[in-house]
């Protein structure tokens, strides 16, 4: 798992429990299954809004459900909480989070310097290490496993700066794009 994805389960697993109400349906659920109407009632939260609360929770993987019969019952997946409480505690998690914040500044920075207010790349930087941080924002626009010919490829280069030529060149120097010989197609790597 990346950083960037772990940060992503952190932040739905604390966003999850950053509610008074879902962390009172937590405890309930500790104990044992409930279905959202016993769990709506014994809360004094409409069947919705209780609904809407077991859904953060399941995204975040805290609950699960099974059918019984034309209702759902609700129980918490104590393995869950087992395990981001593992990777929390483990002495080098924690540090890790921060490991991205000085690069995301950096990418930031360079950004603001080399692009304007609608994302078109305004100058290119002499600097090898910025560079790539724009082709790396020129890569998002295009997917993963689909190939794209020479004038494809140029109409949405074109959109971040005239200079489609320099783009794809670097973009295939820089192993980010692959390149059949002779330039007839170009994928993402």
């Amino acid at each position: 798992m990346t950083d960037a994805e772990f940060n992503e389960k952190l932040l739905t697993f604390f966003k999850a429990l950053a509610d008074e109400q879902r962390l009172k349906i937590v405890g309930l659920l500790a104990q044992r299954e409930y279905g959202v109407e016993e769990l709506a009632e014994t809360l004094g939260l409409g069947v919705s809004t209780t609904s809407h609360h077991l859904a953060r929770l399941s995204k975040a993987g805290l609950v699960s459900a099974r059918a019984e019969g034309h209702y759902f019952r609700y129980r918490l997946q104590t393995e869950t909480l087992k395990e981001m409480s593992a990777q929390l505690t483990h002495e080098e998690m924690l540090p890790q989070l921060s490991n991205s914040v000085g690069d995301d500044l950096f990418e930031r920075k360079v950004m603001t310097a080399f692009t304007d207010s609608e994302g078109r790349i305004k100058a290119f930087p002499e600097k090898e290490k910025k560079l790539l941080v724009l082709l790396n924002y020129v890569l998002q626009a295009f997917e993963p496993g689909k190939r794209y010919s020479e004038r494809e490829l140029n109409e949405i280069l074109k959109r971040y700066n005239a200079d489609t030529a320099f783009l794809r060149r670097s973009l295939v120097e820089y192993k980010l794009m692959g390149r059949e010989g002779g330039g007839g197609e170009y994928w993402r790597l």
